[in-house]
Parts: C-alpha cells; sequence; structure tokens
C-alpha cells in the first residue's frame, strides 16, 4: 500500500522541516513579505470558516518602514514615558524646598499710635521694624536635612528610569516572542490544511477511513485556533509596549532582534552583589537614614530660642518731640524644650536604618524568585536546543514516523501525533526563550520593572517606593 503522495505534498510545500530550532519557513504569497498574518481565506485555502469563530483582537496593520531596534525603544521611552518627567518634577520641588526652608523670616514693618483720642494734643506716633533672628543653625540644618530629601527624589527618578527601561525590554522581548509564535501559528495551520488534503486524497482512494479524515479537520481547527489566538497575543503586546513608551497610538512595526542569540550567563552571586552595590532602592533608603540623622540634629537645635528685635520711632506730640524704643524678647525653653521631637527624631532613625535592611532583604527575596525563572528557562532553552535535545529527538521522531508510514508501518493518526509532538515542542522551546529573555531583564534591570504602576501600589505590594 503507498502513501507517498500525502508526504510529498507536504515535503513539495515547505510544510514539514527537519531543522532542530524551529519548523521551516513556508513560501509567502505575493505581497509585503513582512507581513506574516494572512487573509483567513489563505490561510484555509479555500476552505469555510467555521459556523462561529473565537472573538479576535483586530490585527495591527505593520508599517512597512524600516525595522525597530531595542535602542530606539528605549529612546522614545525615555523621551515620552509620562512617569519620567513626573519623577523629575519631584526632584525639582524638592530642590525648590530646599531654598525655601534656609531663608530667615522675613523683617516686619508697622505703625505705633497712642494716645489717639487726646485731640492731638498728647498723640505719639512713629513706624517701627521687627526681625526675628533664628539661631541654633536651624536653617543650615533645615537645608542638610533637605538636601538628603533631594537626594532620595533623584534616586527615586533614576530608579523609575531604570523601571522604564526594563519594561521596555521585557515588552521588547515579549513582542519579538509574540512575533515568533504567530509565524509558527501560521506554518502549522498551513501542516494542517495540508493534512486534510492528503487525508481526502487517501480516503478517496480506500486507504484511510473518514475517522482519519476527521482527526486531521480536527487537527486544522485546532491549529486555526491557535492562530488567532497568536494574533490575539501580538496585538496585546504590541499595545503593552505602546503604553510603556508612552506613544499609545504608534504604528506597530516589525522588530529587529534575535531571539536566540547569545544569552548572558549569570552568577547569582555576582548578581546580587551588583545589585546591592547599584540599587537605587537601597540608596534612596540610605538617603532617608542621612536624612534622619540630620533631623536629630535639628531636633536637638529647636530649644534654642530664637532673638526678637523690634525698634520703634515716633514723635510725641506732648513734648514736641521724637523718640525711639527698643524691644528685645527671647522666650525661655523650661517648660517645652522639644523633648518629644527629640524622642520622635531619634525614633525615626532607627525605623530608616531598618527599612534598609528590609529593602536589602526584600531585593534578595526578589532575586531568588527571578534567578530560579531564569536557571529553569535557561535549562529549558538548552535542553530543547542542544545536541540530541528534546528538539532534535521531536524531528527524529517526525522523520521516523514519516518513513514508516511511506512503508505502511504506521497509520496516519501516527504521523498526525508526530507533527503535533514537533510542533508543540517548538512552541514550548519559543515560550521557554520568551521565560529566559524575561528573567535576564529583570536581573540585569536591579528587578526595577513595572514602571507605569504608582509609588502607593508599590508600597502596598511590599516593594520600596
Amino acid at each position: 500500500m503507498t502513501r507517498v503522495t500525502s508526504v510529498e505534498t507536504l515535503e513539495s510545500a515547505g510544510r514539514i522541516s527537519m531543522r532542530g530550532d524551529g519548523l521551516s519557513a513556508p513560501a509567502q504569497p505575493s505581497g509585503d513579505s513582512k507581513h506574516h498574518i494572512q487573509p483567513a481565506a489563505y490561510i484555509q485555502q479555500g476552505e469555510n470558516p467555521p459556523e462561529s469563530e473565537p472573538l479576535e483582537l483586530p490585527a495591527p496593520a505593520e508599517s512597512s518602514t524600516a525595522k525597530l531596534t531595542i535602542e530606539q525603544l528605549e529612546e522614545m521611552a525615555l523621551e515620552s514615558n509620562p512617569t519620567l518627567i513626573e519623577a523629575q518634577a519631584r526632584v525639582d520641588a524638592a530642590r525648590g524646598k530646599w531654598v525655601q526652608v534656609g531663608l530667615p523670616p522675613n523683617t516686619v514693618l508697622g505703625y505705633s499710635g497712642q494716645q489717639l483720642g487726646s485731640g492731638g494734643e498728647a498723640e505719639q506716633q512713629g513706624l517701627f521694624a521687627g526681625q526675628e533672628f533664628v539661631r541654633g543653625g536651624k536653617l543650615r540644618l533645615n537645608r542638610a536635612i533637605v538636601a538628603q530629601e533631594i537626594a532620595k527624589a533623584e534616586q527615586i527618578w533614576a530608579a523609575q528610569q531604570q523601571r522604564v527601561l526594563t519594561d521596555v525590554r521585557l515588552g521588547y522581548y515579549e513582542v519579538l516572542i509574540a512575533q515568533r509564535r504567530r509565524e509558527v501559528a501560521q506554518r502549522l495551520v498551513e501542516i494542517a490544511n495540508e493534512s486534510v488534503k492528503a487525508a481526502d486524497a487517501l480516503l478517496n482512494a480506500k486507504e484511510v477511513s473518514q475517522v482519519d479524515v476527521m482527526r486531521a479537520q480536527v487537527e486544522l481547527q485546532t491549529d486555526q485556533l491557535l492562530l488567532k489566538n497568536a494574533r490575539n497575543a501580538y496585538a496585546a503586546a504590541w499595545s503593552r509596549l505602546a503604553t510603556v513608551l508612552g506613544i499609545p497610538d504608534i504604528e506597530p512595526r516589525p522588530l529587529s532582534g534575535d531571539l536566540e542569540g547569545s544569552v548572558v550567563d549569570i552568577d547569582p552571586d555576582e548578581a546580587r552583589a551588583e545589585i546591592m552595590g547599584q540599587s537605587p532602592e537601597i540608596t534612596a533608603a540610605l538617603a532617608d537614614v542621612e536624612r534622619a540623622r540630620w533631623a536629630i540634629d535639628r531636633a536637638y537645635a529647636e530649644p534654642i530660642p530664637n532673638l526678637d528685635v523690634q525698634g520703634v520711632v515716633q514723635s510725641d506730640n506732648s513734648t514736641g518731640s521724637s523718640n525711639a524704643n527698643l524691644q528685645v524678647s527671647i522666650p525661655i525653653p523650661w517648660r517645652n524644650r522639644n523633648q518629644g521631637g527629640m524622642r520622635q527624631a531619634q525614633a525615626e532613625l532607627i525605623a530608616a536604618e531598618q527599612a534598609v535592611s528590609r529593602v536589602e532583604l526584600n531585593l534578595q527575596r526578589r532575586l531568588a524568585s527571578v534567578f530560579q525563572r531564569y536557571a529553569n528557562a535557561r535549562n529549558q532553552v538548552q535542553d530543547y536546543a542542544k545536541t540530541d535535545g528534546i528538539l532534535d529527538n521531536a524531528k527524529a521522531t517526525l522523520e521516523s514516523v514519516r518513513k514508516g508510514y511511506q512503508a505502511g508501518e504506521f497509520a496516519y493518526l501516527d504521523l498526525l501525533t508526530a507533527q503535533r509532538t514537533y510542533s508543540q515542542t517548538n512552541l514550548a522551546y519559543i515560550e521557554a526563550l520568551g521565560e529566559l529573555w524575561a528573567a535576564t531583564v529583570e536581573i540585569e534591570g536591579l528587578l526595577l520593572k513595572d514602571s507605569l504602576d504608582s509609588q502607593e501600589s508599590r508600597a502596598q505590594s511590599g516593594e520600596p517606593k
């Protein structure tokens, strides 16, 4: 019994690949070769669509311009992401506060009048000026405290910039993965479509039963649904990337990149040391410690009384002369010595020091989770792609089943099963690549991501602001 026809049809159409890194690219239809999403009529090649199709997001139309690089995407985000402008404005606000808290009190000018009801005979009228002199270096200490607030705001800005860059890189690889998944799903639909045609031909030759044709049709419908979901995933990935860029209506374009390029070999100890030494979250927490220390000095300076000086120059109608008065006052700190403020400042220093430890522990906890994802994904990618790995074995299995099918040793269902295993293996490999790049980007980005989340939401989740 000869069954070469269906396999030859699959091979001649370029539907089956024996490469270890994925299915071979099918022949592209005429038109723009950058458009990987084809109309349903082309995918199904004349087959009638099902009566009720799953909901599918509108497929974004890709621009025909040059591919975008990750560097271009990062530049767009740094220019347009509103959270960076917000963080910079908070830095500017802290700098304005620094100026304000170091300014001395204004001079007081006023009018002085006495004996105004004497008909002008005993009236005394004049002008007075008053000035409060701040003592104990309070203004200098005020600025020292706010200088640390500026340092913290600058670190928050640096952390936000890193979050934006990390989110751009995560979105970049997410789109690449979705792009690859969509292309593979497209090819799987074409494989399944050719299988249906081959099964129909074999049925007409009475070499298979109607059940085999039905199985091939189920496989085609399953792959068509997979393609629709892949299109949705691609559209959603581009939408998420666009929001991080701060350009929500940007036209989707192909991205330049190699998912299977060399991935950085990350050592957990080196990664931990780098994060602990460079994390702006830790630096911001240390700025809080310095602020608390200056706040203690300021609390102890508070009881030092300020000097209030007031002078009056007036004319005296009763004597026809002018006179001057000088008044100097100073509060006596015998009841209020800022005892509560000192205790508060000391307690806040302890809290700030412990917050540094909390941030460090939080980073180590997050690194442990992300590194586990990285290690697992790296193992998966290596096991899939290595010689005699999962991809090679899936390829060899497909070759063996194909040859056995040609020789009449395997049923048509065996060939379909081998094709499905091969396709699922390639899809799983793509998912592992995506997870590997995501974990790598997070570690290299000092575990900073989710740039569009508010500081309040990060505080509620236990992460530092």
